[in-house]
């Protein structure tokens, strides 16, 4: 369906006539672990924005197993009834709309979880009205991303498992290997890290993943000993409030820093960048409050020379990572298959995003209302 302007901006084209809101629970896929802190399912709270005209969107947003339930209720109770009788093309505007009406709860975790849940239904909408897939909405700017996995790397998996997994990732033709990082003495690390290193050899890319679970003494530490292995990055050494800790670590070394899937403010982003304290962002749609946001970060890093390298969530973000010029990989953790009757393509170690209008993911509705937690709540 091709894009026809409504002549009455705010007109019956384009108004909203209902949100429905509700929560799936996705099992992980596998037992999922770090430094801090066990993954052991997706809550997935789900939105449907439906305008007069008859079209509608859907989007989600996610936490790794507690805060869905709050998630829903501000949806709920705060955010879908200000949306009711708006214009759902002035995305940017409800946006801001939305996040000023709980800014007594912003910045933070849950009221931009609940701000992507919408977001992503408004451009999924945009989608359906225009015709057009969410990659060449937002910029159009790549027609494939190199994918690299992270599924066979977490902290408890023995040694010679996850070589064997990052020997399948090479055999699948994925570009890159991510393991997590932790375990109580740096030597532990050294060895598995030396492990994947040799099966993969030099060309493929190895990256880690601290989880913020370092102190600053501890990660400059652990930073000399990794250089050696010649990390892609070291992702999230410290808390992600402290940026003062970041800044010195990333003077003390070689290694790319990355950091982002745990910072919510875009502004938060650009004293990161200012202070030289990242050498990657990896901005989480979800914990930045949807696409909108997404996007303003992407295109901030890339005028610091800076790449943007998104946090799980694959299926929305291959199509971000296409959108924009600075964003040389997709994460690969499964999790949406489940629910969903396409898949990301991925061929030869590049995922590809999805031609279909709006974000491309087409819901198997059926499995969708079996893992459905609780009621579906209806505004409007």
């Amino acid at each position: 369906r091709r894009y026809a302007p409504d002549t009455d901006h705010g007109g019956v084209m384009a108004k909203i006539k209902s949100v429905e809101v509700w929560q799936v629970d996705l099992a992980a896929k596998t037992k999922r672990g770090d430094a801090i802190q066990a993954f052991p399912k997706q809550e997935t709270p789900m939105v449907r924005v439906r305008t007069a005209d008859g079209l509608e969107g859907v989007g989600y947003t996610y936490t790794i197993g507690t805060g869905g339930s709050s998630v829903v209720a501000l949806i709920r109770d705060h955010l879908a009834p200000q949306l009711v009788g708006r214009d759902a093309d002035g995305i940017e505007a409800l946006w801001q709309a939305l996040f000023f009406h709980t800014h007594a709860t912003a910045v933070g975790a849950i009221t931009s979880l609940a701000l992507c849940a919408i977001d992503t239904a408004l451009w999924d909408l945009r989608g359906q009205r225009t015709g057009m897939p969410l990659h060449l909405m937002a910029g159009g700017a790549q027609e494939r991303i190199p994918v690299y996995d992270t599924e066979g790397g977490w902290l408890h998996v023995p040694t010679k498992e996850i070589v064997a997994n990052a020997a399948h990732a090479r055999k699948l033709g994925l570009k890159g290997v991510k393991i997590k990082v932790g375990k109580p003495h740096v030597s532990e690390d050294v060895k598995r890290l030396a492990a994947v290193r040799k099966e993969i050899g030099a060309e493929m890319e190895l990256m880690v993943d601290a989880n913020q679970g370092f102190t600053v003494a501890e990660a400059i530490r652990r930073a000399r000993h990794f250089e050696a292995l010649d990390l892609a990055w070291f992702e999230e050494p410290l808390p992600a409030e402290d940026m003062t800790g970041h800044t010195l670590l990333r003077a003390s070394t070689s290694l790319p820093i990355a950091v982002g899937e745990s910072i919510y403010s875009l502004s938060h982003f650009r004293e990161y960048l200012q202070h030289g304290a990242c050498t990657i962002v990896q901005t989480d749609v979800a914990r930045i409050g949807g696409i909108t946001p997404w996007l303003k970060c992407a295109h901030l890093a890339e005028s610091f020379n800076v790449s943007i390298c998104p946090h799980y969530l694959m299926e929305l973000h291959v199509g971000l990572c296409a959108a924009v010029p600075n964003a040389p990989w997709v994460e690969h953790i499964p999790q949406l298959d489940v629910v969903t009757r396409n898949r990301m393509r991925i061929e030869k170690g590049y995922a590809y995003p999805f031609t279909s209008p709006g974000l491309g993911i087409d819901w198997d509705w059926k499995a969708i209302e079996k893992l459905r937690v609780g009621p579906v709540a209806r505004i409007g």
